[in-house]
């Protein structure tokens, strides 16, 4: 399957001096100085902010727009519409910039003003929705806009689109098994739209059935922690496969926070919160291990959550 979906996606097509072509092949860095005590467990991450648009939904947002161009459901003059809590957003709005399309997104009002602020300086239009709703009230704002004018709007839906999942399927976990030399033993990433996991664990699967796979959320649907959903509690995307994780583990927002402080004064790792989970979540299985190759993602850097006060004033 891994190969057949492969000759559609056309990245390697692609002129290598186009900013589009840079999206992907992204750096494995070793964690060191927080590193498990215990040498036979190893923990690598993907540095995603590589990525020309900061994060690592480049590569679904530009497989779904491609992937609608293919089947004729974008074309010119439609604009580009879906709900967001921002780094898809970005991902769209770099995208349709390089590609010429208008871009319309809805954020919570409640996301950072770095976010907001960045997908207008692509020029997508921002539409803001209640703060308490989160993101499931932009969810439901797009679908409801969307119906009422379908002829505007080619609705990305990147929570129910199956080439969010096949972006990660296609790029992310070739990536992370040919930079491991096919050692990976454990894949940890944290749960938002469940596409890094989804397409990344069922390549992974395809590989090495005996590949652990492990799923990072909020332990509540309060803890707001960017760029994590806590399924039980939110809407479920679509493209989610319940079945698919081997193990859970959940994280406290305060504990996230200091590691993202951690992960900054003493790796030198400026990551996101949604990244400082994923590492909280891998040094706590680390923990109980003897012997590992465990990979995770770090989806975006901490530029775009510096006006939260994390790292200081």
């Amino acid at each position: 399957m891994w190969r057949e979906l492969t000759k559609s996606y056309d990245r390697q097509q692609r002129d290598e001096h186009h900013i589009l072509a840079q999206i992907g092949n992204t750096p494995l860095l070793r964690l060191r100085r927080l590193a498990p005590e215990n040498p036979r467990v190893q923990i690598y991450a993907k540095a995603e902010w590589f990525n020309p648009g900061g994060s690592i939904k480049d590569r679904p947002a530009l497989r779904i727009i491609e992937e609608a161009e293919r089947q004729g459901t974008l074309r010119p003059g439609k604009t580009i519409i879906d709900a967001t809590s921002g780094n898809t957003g970005i991902g769209y709005a770099l995208v349709g910039a390089a590609k010429g399309y208008p871009v319309t997104l809805v954020m919570p009002a409640g996301v950072t003003v770095e976010r907001k602020r960045i997908v207008q300086a692509y020029g997508a239009e921002l539409i803001e929705t209640p703060a308490e709703e989160g993101i499931d009230g932009a969810i439901r704002f797009v679908h409801d806009l969307v119906a009422r004018y379908p002829e505007r709007y080619f609705h990305a839906d990147q929570y129910n689109n199956p080439a969010n999942w096949r972006a990660h399927y296609e790029t992310t976990g070739p990536e992370i098994w040919t930079q491991t030399d096919g050692r990976i033993t454990h894949f940890v990433a944290g749960l938002g739209t469940t596409g890094t996991m989804t397409g990344v664990g069922r390549f992974l699967r395809e590989m090495n059935p005996d590949v652990c796979l492990v799923g990072v959320q909020p332990i509540d649907g309060k803890q707001g922690i960017e760029g994590l959903k806590h399924l039980a509690s939110s809407l479920v995307p679509g493209i989610w496969d319940p079945a698919l994780p081997d193990l859970l583990i959940h994280v406290a927002r305060e504990d996230v926070w200091e590691m993202a402080r951690r992960l900054a004064r003493i790796e030198g790792w400026f990551v996101g919160l949604s990244a400082a989970a994923a590492i909280l979540a891998s040094l706590r299985l680390a923990d109980t291990l003897d012997e590992a190759t465990i990979v995770t993602v770090l989806p975006d850097a901490g530029l775009k959550y510096v006006s939260l006060g994390i790292w200081g004033t």
